[in-house]
């Protein structure tokens, strides 16, 4: 009885006041540009997500959309002329605040290739934001990541806190950072969105001081929403108070 007593206790103290996203400074993962992948499907949809982001605290957001050769095969030239377009329709709405652009990469056949021809898409000093399938690891991430490294680009690995195949080998994560590898964690994970395990492997990644980045992840107003209710916990807070976040030099 007193043992749920204290669960109970303890779960009402880990929700606190939300923080001051202007803190945060800037979202480095979003899919903004609207009709290029599974984000916004048109401009008043981007321009919803993106005024509410302003209205949130967010000074600058650095959107990204999906690279995938299957699926979405935006180039550098598609993505910046979509950028383009939303800049200025921000413009003409006075909505005030930062866009740039670079691209979540998913690590497939074809990633080396860019890779080598230095083709990738980047923001702040050099970093690139890539993800892997959630099924399991490919056999050539390690090799991919050294060549990123070799061509003088800054690996950010996107959500780790998702990859499910990581969750019984936590110190893959430990792996990613001695080598290198930034991680972003997705501010959402840290409400239960996607499921209780990732909240659990999100919050220990916090607690090991292991997240340099964090990111909306934002495609729809759902996530916006969701976004409030992160900020309000303890590992939020937590992440704020490490020091360690890049997002406010970006």
């Amino acid at each position: 009885m007193f043992g749920k007593i204290k669960d109970i206790f303890s779960a009402k103290e880990r929700v606190m006041g939300p923080i001051d996203f202007k803190r945060i400074k800037t979202d480095v993962h979003s899919h903004f540009i609207p009709g290029i992948d599974d984000g916004a499907p048109d401009m008043d949809h981007s321009m919803e997500l993106i005024s509410a982001m302003s209205e949130m605290g967010y000074s600058k957001v650095i959107t990204t959309p999906h690279v995938m050769s299957d699926f979405y095969r935006n180039t550098p030239d598609m993505i910046r002329s979509g950028l383009d377009a939303v800049r200025e329709e921000l413009v003409k709405r006075q909505v005030n605040i930062e866009i740039d652009c670079a691209a979540e990469y998913y690590l497939d056949a074809e990633l080396m290739d860019k890779v080598k021809k230095k083709e990738l898409l980047t923001f702040g000093d050099n970093y690139v934001l890539f993800e892997l399938p959630f099924i399991s690891e490919p056999p050539n991430t390690t090799d991919i990541i050294f060549e990123m490294q070799l061509a003088g680009y800054k690996p950010v690995l996107a959500h780790p806190e998702r990859y499910a195949f990581y969750h019984r080998q936590f110190e893959k994560y430990t792996e990613y950072a001695d080598k290198g590898v930034l991680l972003q964690l997705n501010m959402n994970s840290l409400t239960g969105h996607y499921s209780p395990e990732v909240k659990k492997i999100a919050e220990r990644m916090v607690d090991e001081n292991l997240i340099s980045l964090i990111g909306s992840d934002c495609h729809h107003y759902g996530h916006i929403q969701l976004l409030e209710q992160a900020s309000k916990g303890e590992a939020m807070h937590k992440l704020l108070d490490s020091g360690k976040l890049i997002n406010t030099s970006l």
